[in-house]
């Protein structure tokens, strides 16, 4: 049996079943997968209901119905697959489309994973999308969304741009659709559908570039130098996919002249970029890292609904909820980066870390953490914990790093699960970025244990590691 076989298996016991319930993640990954699934499987005219969970933990399994429809757990389930068996759940009523490191277990359940067959740099998003082009070749109009599950999963991240299938089916089948639009050598920046162009400069740090990156009035001034028009005769500001293709060049140039001159590297300055045609200029919709983002706010605060109704094609009032939510998410997370910078972090040997309590909702201090990382030492990764208003006796913690850390044998993932366990916690997520429930009183020693298994790491990876 191979990945292809798994699909295959999966879509025709999807097909077979009477009635679906699909349980997904509420990020942008899961939001899509969601939303591929449902729309696969309702034009198969098979009833489908959908169930959103921040984790699956015995907390939420409550959430899902005991009745008897199959059962599709989506971005979720290979890692917690004795939960379902405590639940009762019988192989036959299970599906698990996911791409994350999973469980052993006595019963075997339908398994569609991407990750033992070596396709690393694919997400959830990209397995449920396959298994809909199993179900009816005429799905390839859901391969959009499955390019921005996976570039918010970042899948992209560390080889600027998708790669394996992801790419070369996904992606493929996208552009033969006509709603996916691939730019290879683009700029590596976040922000360019909707950000004046020296903002977008500014706020990105990946690669760090000196005198821009953290930076605004030094972006703007460097644009200036270069003869590059910012603003519209009316006083807009111009976003990057805005500006012509000659003087893209030109900025680009200037960018990796300044990268050398300060001994950097200039591999990341460029990258494979998506972008959606169909969709209005200077909205978060225009390319796959800023919908992802719109989709993650609807997930964090708790609507993963509106972000499938986008998805769906709603352009009306969910999307305008999705917009005030996307404000409100930003706000919030520059209020928490102020916090952690202005309250510094404690510095291990291997990490830094910095506990928020109840001040931030836990849905987001990953992302602010991640986003404090290149203004602290980014060449340790940061852990923030916070409390679970769920369970006051549950302490979420979340880790991000970079890849130049991934890159001398870091695995966050691993660390996390690792170290959860031994407290009777669970981890999950990716080797740049994860997190982990555990018991709020065993937090210090937790921390320590960490920061140990990241030195294992690093002095498994070689000496120069250290």
């Amino acid at each position: 049996m191979g990945f292809c076989d798994d699909v295959k298996t999966a879509a025709e016991q999807i097909a077979a079943a009477p009635e679906i319930t699909i349980i997904s993640h509420i990020d942008a990954d899961g939001i899509a997968c969601e939303a591929i699934l449902s729309q696969a499987i309702s034009r198969r005219e098979i009833p489908v209901r959908s169930v959103f969970v921040r984790q699956l933990e015995p907390l939420t399994m409550t959430q899902v119905p005991s009745d008897s429809s199959l059962k599709v757990f989506t971005d979720l389930g290979a890692g917690q697959q004795n939960l379902l068996l405590e639940r009762g759940f019988r192989e036959k009523e299970v599906i698990i489309v996911d791409h994350h490191v999973s469980q052993p277990c006595k019963r075997q359940y339908t398994q569609v994973n991407c990750l033992p067959y070596g396709h690393t740099r694919m997400s959830a998003a990209g397995v449920s999308y396959l298994i809909a082009k199993q179900l009816d070749g005429a799905n390839i109009d859901l391969a959009k969304l499955a390019v921005i599950g996976n570039v918010g999963d970042m899948m992209a991240r560390e080889k600027c741009g998708l790669v394996g299938p992801a790419r070369d089916i996904i992606v493929e089948d996208g552009v033969r659709h006509q709603s996916v639009e691939v730019r290879k050598k683009d700029l590596n920046c976040y922000g360019t559908a909707t950000r004046p162009l020296y903002l977008s400069l500014a706020y990105n740090d990946d690669p760090y570039i000196q005198g821009i990156s953290n930076n605004p009035e030094g972006a703007r001034q460097f644009l200036k130098r270069l003869g590059i028009r910012q603003q519209k005769s009316d006083g807009r500001w111009f976003v990057w996919e805005e500006i012509p293709v000659e003087e893209r060049r030109i900025i680009i140039s200037a960018l990796a002249e300044q990268l050398i001159a300060n001994g950097e590297r200039v591999d990341r300055l460029l990258a494979e970029t998506y972008g959606f045609p169909d969709e209005i200029p200077r909205t978060p919709l225009r390319n796959a890292q800023e919908y992802a983002t719109l989709l993650n706010a609807c997930g964090r605060w708790s609507k993963p609904q509106v972000g499938g109704a986008i998805l769906r094609g709603d352009r009306g009032i969910a999307y305008r909820d999705a917009e005030h939510m996307l404000n409100n998410h930003r706000a919030i997370i520059r209020n928490l980066l102020q916090f952690i910078l202005d309250s510094g972090v404690k510095e291990l040997e291997n990490l830094q870390y910095i506990h928020v309590g109840g001040r931030y909702p836990d849905t987001i201090v990953g992302i602010g953490a991640g986003m404090a990382l290149s203004k602290l030492n980014s060449a340790k990764p940061i852990l923030i914990m916070c409390e679970v208003p769920e369970d006051k006796g549950l302490t979420k913690v979340s880790m991000r790093t970079n890849e130049r850390v991934v890159e001398k044998g870091v695995d966050l993932q691993k660390a996390l699960n690792d170290a959860s366990t031994e407290y009777g916690g669970g981890g999950g997520g990716h080797k740049i970025a994860a997190g982990a429930y555990i018991p709020k009183t065993a937090e210090q020693e937790f921390v320590n244990r960490v920061n140990r298994i990241l030195g294992e790491q690093l002095a498994a990876a070689g000496p120069d590691n250290r």
